[in-house]
């Protein structure tokens, strides 16, 4: 089963495609807007799997950052300007973090990987880039990689997996650069095992091409491949992280790598508009994340499993003749669910649920329609909310949410 690539996603940047946003007021100014009934209901909900940053109030965001930051940094300091002060200190603790020699922090990744890969192509002679065609790039940044940085992506496989070493080995075109989605979102937050990922990136050595992983989301993975985050960049020549996925963060990345590579893409971040007066805010809130979240993540893992295996008996439990759950046991702190129904009917149903229940246990607007059409799939994401979560609630809760279906 593999995700619908047909659909347009890049204007969602990194949230599902929304089964539906339009209003429904008919002209009505006093209704509700969808969108807006959506967000309050989020925020209103007692009990989530996670709680997501776009539904906490501004306030709480900022009393968060003045409450936490002085642990974190020493707040009499004077802000950056032009990367200095707390965000060259954030650069320093990444590059130690990823055993690398330098780090930059970018506020995009997708800058930030646009950014390493034109550098790359230029050293290596080629810009051809081999990556899955259901990775970010592909999926999420409306053709940037061809349209702004004149990179051309090669096709690793096209099966809903990460490519085998025998596949790198077997491209028939020359490519500079090996790019990896670790994990690979749109293929349900899959990784290899570790010695998949060591043969895939030896097999891209023997090629003569340099390794570049998309680490999002690396910092969730240690569980998974039983490795520290500085073994696993060590496979990779840069690798890029996100701040504000799994550490909770405001926004922003860092790319790691050699300090040459590193000293030419600050170039180029300039050139590509991403040399901001100040980011301490940013910067400040991935500090907070790395030292709050990240020593959290494995326990969020291994909770994700038990959320995974309830939700499939709470399908099963419910009468469903068809669902997925992928993967059964998820590789982090994120899965895909399945189910033979439309996408605007699972919405309604998860609203209606958090409405009168206050138990919220599919995020919304986040359904999307899958294929072959009358399916749709939702990404189900696991934070420090769901500790308290039992497999029983677990279950009763995806139970409930079924009999809410509409027919």
């Amino acid at each position: 089963m593999t995700t619908n690539t047909l659909i347009d996603r890049t204007d969602v940047a990194d949230s599902p495609s929304t089964a539906s946003t339009a209003s429904t007021a008919d002209g009505d100014p006093c209704a509700e807007r969808t969108e807006d009934r959506h967000q309050r209901v989020m925020r209103n909900a007692k009990r989530v799997l996670a709680r997501p940053s776009a539904t906490v109030s501004l306030r709480e965001r900022l009393s968060s950052l003045i409450e936490q930051g002085p642990t974190v940094y020493d707040l009499s300091s004077s802000p950056d300007t032009y990367g200095d002060g707390v965000v060259a200190d954030l650069e320093k603790r990444v590059a130690d973090l990823l055993g690398k020699e330098d780090a930059a922090f970018f506020p995009t990744g997708t800058m930030a990987q646009q950014v390493a890969l034109r550098c790359w192509a230029e050293r290596t002679g080629s810009k051809q880039v081999a990556l899955h065609p259901l990775s970010h790039p592909e999926v999420f940044e409306a053709n940037a990689f061809r349209t702004v940085s004149d990179l051309h992506p090669v096709r690793t496989t096209g099966a809903p997996r990460h490519p085998t070493a025998e596949e790198i080995r077997e491209i028939p075109e020359r490519f500079g650069a090996l790019m990896l989605e670790l994990p690979m979102r749109d293929a349900g937050y899959l990784l290899p095992t570790w010695e998949e990922l060591v043969a895939v990136t030896h097999a891209a050595r023997e090629r003569d091409a340099i390794v570049h992983f998309d680490g999002a989301r690396l910092w969730e993975c240690t569980a998974h491949f039983g490795r520290s985050l500085a073994e696993i960049a060590a496979l990779a020549d840069t690798v890029y992280v996100s701040f504000y996925k799994s550490l909770d963060g405001l926004s922003g990345a860092a790319l790691a790598g050699p300090h040459s590579l590193i000293a030419e893409t600050r170039i180029w971040r300039h050139r590509y508009g991403g040399r901001v007066f100040q980011q301490f805010p940013a910067a400040l809130a991935a500090l907070i994340g790395l030292d709050r979240e990240l020593p959290r993540l494995s326990e969020y893992v291994a909770q994700t499993h038990m959320v995974a295996s309830a939700m499939a008996d709470g399908f099963r439990d419910a009468g469903l003749g068809w669902f997925k759950v992928l993967p059964e046991k998820p590789h982090t702190l994120q899965f895909q669910a399945w189910l033979p129904f439309p996408a605007e009917s699972l919405v309604e149903a998860a609203a209606r649920q958090a409405e009168e229940t206050g138990v919220a246990v599919f995020q919304m607007p986040w359904w999307e329609p899958g294929l072959p059409p009358g399916i749709a799939l939702t990404e189900v994401t696991v934070g420090a909310a769901s500790l308290d979560w039992t497999p029983g609630d677990v279950r009763e809760a995806v139970m409930d949410f079924v009999r809410r279906i509409e027919a």
